[in-house]
């Protein structure tokens, strides 16, 4: 009995106690999540729309970005509701006797004054929205303009999902439905002469002009962001942070000089030339001829000075290393800060590249297939990465390269022409034929 009372003490005690106290902060907990949520919506609100209601209206923006925040915009809008329904059902189960239960187990609510100030709060952002779902989801409260409820009962009927209206009984479509009597290019003609006849068509036209040139110039200032922010990171590391660390624990003269044996023997082929030049020029001139003191003494120089040269190369390729850390990581925060800039410079691509003729389309991919991809990539390819190696003080591993070379473009090549297949077969089939004509 003893076991039994110490394992029900230092066991089974503390979690039922725990769980206890979980139940009973529920109400302050599923608030605090509501309030969290009004709270993202207003950040954005104050971020990308000037502090107004998240509205098309509000902000000149495409429609994918658009789409971007309206599902984010749903997605907090659902969490409110359903913690604010969970604090009121925690609320109305909660009596006097949890209150003394929660004065026992050391629970301190919070005041009932930050509780209101929570509630309006989240009133205040979401009451915004509440005329636009109540047009989809909750038809009554249109009637009711200047009623203005409560979250806690709002919510939830503006999240709601509207069901179908069963004795309206529309007529469900198929096949047969969707072939008129006219051809549809008759349709799409009058269509077109409607929009060219609105009076308001012109300023359709000057809108969506704005939104394009707006698209531009976001997208190509954030191309040059992602270029000028990395390189100029670089620097700034290299020269601030990075050179006095190296400098420092590099600063003895009986550091390594060569940090692979590539950079040793270019060294020693150095040294071996300017011996030759000075003994051969010393044959060819009518001075008289240098004596072995004097041959070794200008061939020591030499060493000198090559040997400060490899030592600074050293120290510049450790210094890249560090500096390159730096870059790729100011490359990566500014990619996670830009996510609208993203969605925009992505339809701004797209528009280029799809708008492009059929043959300007199979022009650029035989281009980028045959430098990447074609016979002659393999060169490319060796040039790019004993650039790098060297850029970073790394020995030149042909072992290595072969097997990138033999390896890296194959999958590229993959990617490329399943991206054919898939993608551009469907949507522009004239551009697939056309750049098969021409690599054929």
């Amino acid at each position: 009995m003893p076991t039994m009372n110490n394992f029900y003490s230092q066991k089974i005690y503390p979690f039922l106690l725990a769980t206890y106290r979980w139940y009973l902060r529920t109400p302050e907990r599923s608030l605090d999540e509501a309030y969290k949520a009004a709270f993202k919506i207003k950040q954005i609100e104050d971020e990308y729309f000037n502090g107004n209601k998240i509205d098309p209206e509000s902000v000149t923006y495409t429609s994918n970005v658009l789409d971007y925040f309206k599902t984010d915009l749903k997605k907090q809008l659902k969490i409110a509701r359903m913690r604010l329904t969970e604090f009121q059902s925690s609320r109305w189960f909660s009596n006097e006797s949890n209150q003394k239960a929660a004065d026992k187990a050391g629970i301190e609510y919070a005041s009932a004054d930050s509780t209101l100030e929570k509630l309006r709060f989240i009133d205040q952002v979401i009451s915004k929205y509440i005329h636009v779902d109540a047009e989809t989801s909750a038809p009554n409260l249109a009637n009711q303009p200047g009623n203005v409820q409560p979250v806690s009962a709002i919510i939830p009927q503006l999240l709601t999902p509207k069901l179908p209206n069963n004795n309206s009984n529309p007529k469900r479509k198929g096949k047969a439905n969707t072939t008129g009597i006219l051809p549809r290019s008759i349709f799409s003609t009058i269509t077109r002469l409607q929009v060219e006849l609105d009076p308001n068509s012109e300023q359709d036209v000057v809108k969506n002009f704005r939104q394009a040139q707006k698209r531009t110039i976001i997208s190509i200032r954030f191309v040059l962001l992602l270029i000028i922010v990395p390189l100029l990171t670089h620097q700034l590391a290299k020269s601030l942070i990075v050179t006095p660390l190296v400098e420092h624990f590099r600063s003895s003269e009986e550091v390594q000089i060569f940090l692979n044996e590539e950079m040793e023997e270019e060294a020693l082929t150095e040294i071996q030339r300017f011996e030759e030049r000075v003994k051969f020029e010393a044959l060819i001139s009518n001075a008289p001829p240098l004596s072995a003191e004097e041959i070794e003494s200008h061939i020591k120089e030499k060493a000198q000075e090559v040997a400060e040269e490899f030592r600074q190369e050293s120290s510049n390729a450790i210094k890249n290393v560090f500096a390159d850390m730096f870059s790729v990581g100011a490359f990566i925060w500014l990619l996670l800060i830009s996510k609208p800039s993203i969605i925009i410079l992505k339809d701004f691509f797209d528009n280029i590249v799809y708008g492009l003729s059929d043959s300007a389309k199979a022009f650029i991919i035989i281009l980028f297939t045959d430098i990447f991809v074609g016979f002659h990539s393999p060169h490319g390819w060796e040039v790019i990465l004993e650039g790098v190696s060297r850029h970073w003080g790394l020995p030149a591993n042909r072992s290595f390269i072969f097997l990138f070379i033999a390896t890296f473009p194959v999958i590229l090549d993959t990617i490329f022409k399943y991206w054919i297949f898939r993608y551009l077969n469907r949507i522009s089939p004239s551009a697939v034929a056309t750049y098969h004509n021409m690599n054929e």
